[in-house]
């Protein structure tokens, strides 16, 4: 086979299709490929944002999706798409299919590969793949939308679900332990001696001195110690880390100032942020159903009053209306502040020393 052929015309084979069968997991099998429409459907939408592209068609079968990442990340470059194809949950009730998807969307989206493997998700092992590719190359992911059938088809009564996931490049591994090194350096320096590490920003990459919003959190044998951040993007985020180590340590008023002796028993963890954008939503009702969990950062606005949650923070407030409420009281407003108010939304790549 040298061509996949739709009404908009061939699609070549890629070239790499054979050094990728130089792989010990990788076999030639056309046959799993004429009754299975996983790649065909997604190829005349390819055809029509790209024009013109050469395909590596990939089928999976019962494997390490760990394991296969590792292999395909090795053949991946700049000019690389990386898709995943595959429904969600099948013929369930629309509700239950709701309540079934969102979860699962948002766990992907969220890069929480635990959860992502109790998706209801035909296309798992693909899905799990693209997820290790995008952790060890520091994609990060973002919901681009939901819909299941009962959305568009009218029947709901047995619907099935899908979602559009893109992911973008953010830090790769080095970049983010370089990070948290330096926070951690930039808190032994002033702790010690109130003077912050020497940094050759000569060495350092792009991503590294981007101008970014980011928050440091510390956390003393699992409980918070200090978290302080910019939410949007004042400075490199090199030097986003560094200041926001410092103040997290000593001026996070909710704490008394971390002391150099605690320092062996705190965990640093880092959360760059995505530019928030307001979420323009009709009702209260609208706002709640927009509202992604354990991805989305939120920002009220409430007269001149102004507060946000960090997307870890669904993880202690996930009933939207309770973690909604709980922002509006964090910054002094009434509690139901929120279904007349202005509300941004942003995305984090969050990472600390327990998970590099």
């Amino acid at each position: 086979v040298t061509h996949y052929k739709t009404p908009l015309g061939l699609v070549e084979i890629s070239p790499k299709a054979k050094e990728l069968m130089k792989e010990k997991i990788i076999v030639s099998l056309s046959e799993v490929h004429e009754k299975e429409h996983s790649v065909e459907v997604e190829i005349p939408f390819l055809q029509h944002v790209l024009k013109k592209f050469e395909l590596i068609p990939i089928v999976t079968g019962n494997i390490d999706p760990k394991e296969l990442a590792e292999v395909l990340n090795k053949y991946v470059d700049g000019e690389t798409l990386v898709v995943a194809s595959s429904d969600l949950s099948h013929y369930h009730p629309y509700e239950v299919a709701v309540n079934l998807d969102k979860p699962c969307v948002n766990s992907i989206a969220g890069m929480k590969i635990e959860e992502a493997k109790k998706c209801e998700a035909c296309g798992k092992i693909p899905i799990l793949t693209l997820m290790y590719m995008a952790k060890k190359r520091g994609w990060v992911g973002k919901v681009l939308d939901y819909r299941n059938s009962g959305d568009t088809a009218g029947e709901k009564s047995r619907v099935v679900g899908y979602a559009a996931i893109a992911f973008y490049e953010g830090l790769n591994e080095s970049e983010k332990e370089f990070l948290l090194n330096l926070a951690r350096r930039t808190l032994e320096s002033y702790l010690t001696n109130k003077t912050k590490p020497v940094v050759d920003e000569e060495s350092l990459s792009p991503s590294l001195k981007k101008v970014q919003g980011c928050f440091v959190t510390l956390k003393k044998r699992g409980r918070l110690r200090g978290c302080i951040g910019h939410i949007l993007p004042q400075e490199e985020l090199y030097k986003c880390v560094m200041d926001n180590a410092i103040s997290a340590a000593l001026n996070d008023p909710r704490f008394s100032p971390v002391k150099l002796e605690e320092l062996e028993d705190i965990e640093i963890e880092i959360s760059v942020l995505t530019v928030p954008e307001l979420l323009v939503y009709s009702s209260p009702e609208d706002l709640l159903n927009k509202l992604k969990p354990n991805v989305d950062g939120v920002v009220i606005r409430y007269g001149w009053r102004e507060s946000t949650y960090l997307p870890q923070v669904w993880e202690q407030l996930p009933d939207k209306k309770q973690f909604l409420s709980s922002l509006c009281l964090k910054q002094g407003s009434p509690p139901e502040c929120w279904k007349d108010a202005e509300v941004y939304t942003y995305h984090a790549m969050v990472f600390s020393e327990s998970t590099e």
